[in-house]
């Protein structure tokens, strides 16, 4: 299992407290969810959210010594202000987003998700839903598949791609991960150092499927109202698209009028709601990297609520 990154900064930046409740909004493999319970209790509560009920039971199981003290529910993050209601949560004393790819995902090649693998193309993280990769690669006008390429992998021969994929399937549907990921290749060449060259384009394809980003700006809209007085968001991104959503919210919430500059007074009725507990983001250590490759591009940001 793939250890779960930068956890010593995320608690540290949380600064998580005895018998507080906390909201873990992307559950996965349970690692900061696991390390938040050890420090709040003997009373202190988790809410872990993930859309993957595979991945719930799992963590669950896992850490099922800490009883009811974990509470999960499955649902994406972007549903935490109606999961908080259901549970009788009024606020959080803290909440934690980390938008890396479970590691439950990348270990099950029949979820479609890895280019290693011969399943058939898929890459749900809710298998409830109707829109898979398969849909997406056999299915779309090659503009769109275009654009996705482009816009969610920035992947730079978007286009060429896109233009052999349709070329593929005008022969025969693109069943698998490994004929996807060989069109790929095809198309920009051999891997050069460890990066597969069908990485972007599957990391592009995941996007879409599950509306990432589309979910992530939604609940960064006014997420800020489930926190505490002095409550703390850290919020773990892998991807510069993602980053630039949690750092636009952020920055928002730290600014105390939105009115263009020269505007001779404010008449925007915003007020601050949180101040930056991080300027910038924090990037893992060389150590972690080395210990686990998976961290080498995650960035982490933090607020505090006023």
């Amino acid at each position: 299992m793939h250890a779960p990154v930068m956890v010593r900064e995320a608690i540290e930046l949380l600064k998580p407290e005895a018998d507080k409740r906390y909201l873990d909004g992307t559950l996965g493999g349970g690692g900061h969810a696991e390390q938040l319970l050890e420090r709040i209790g003997p009373d202190g509560k988790v809410l872990g959210l993930d859309w993957d009920e595979e991945a719930i039971t799992a963590t669950r199981h896992r850490l099922h010594r800490f009883g009811d003290r974990l509470v999960t529910r499955c649902a994406n993050f972007k549903k935490a202000k109606e999961i908080l209601g259901e549970v009788g949560w009024d606020k959080v004393s803290g909440i934690l987003l980390d938008l890396g790819l479970s590691s439950h995902h990348i270990e099950s090649p029949e979820r479609g998700f890895s280019f290693q693998a011969e399943a058939r193309l898929d890459m749900r993280m809710d298998r409830r839903q109707s829109l898979d990769a398969y849909r997406v690669v056999n299915t779309f006008p090659v503009s769109e598949l275009e654009r996705i390429l482009r816009e969610y992998g920035e992947e730079p021969a978007a286009r060429r791609i896109a233009i052999a994929i349709d070329a593929k399937r005008k022969r025969k549907m693109i069943e698998t991960c490994r004929e996807l990921a060989q069109i790929v290749e095809r198309v920009v060449g051999k891997r050069r150092g460890r990066v597969n060259p069908a990485t972007r384009t599957f990391q592009a394809l995941r996007i879409a499927v599950n509306r990432e980003l589309e979910n992530l700006e939604d609940f960064l809209e006014n997420a800020y109202e489930l926190l505490f007085s002095k409550g703390r968001m850290v919020v773990i991104s892998f991807h510069s698209l993602e980053d630039r959503l949690v750092k636009r919210a952020f920055r928002k919430w730290n600014q105390s009028c939105l009115c263009p500059a020269k505007t001779p007074f404010c008449c925007c009725g915003w007020s601050q709601k949180a101040r930056l507990v991080t300027s910038r983001p924090l990037f893992p250590s060389r150590e972690e990297v080395q210990r686990n490759p998976r961290a080498r591009s995650a960035r982490l940001r933090a607020v505090e609520r006023l």
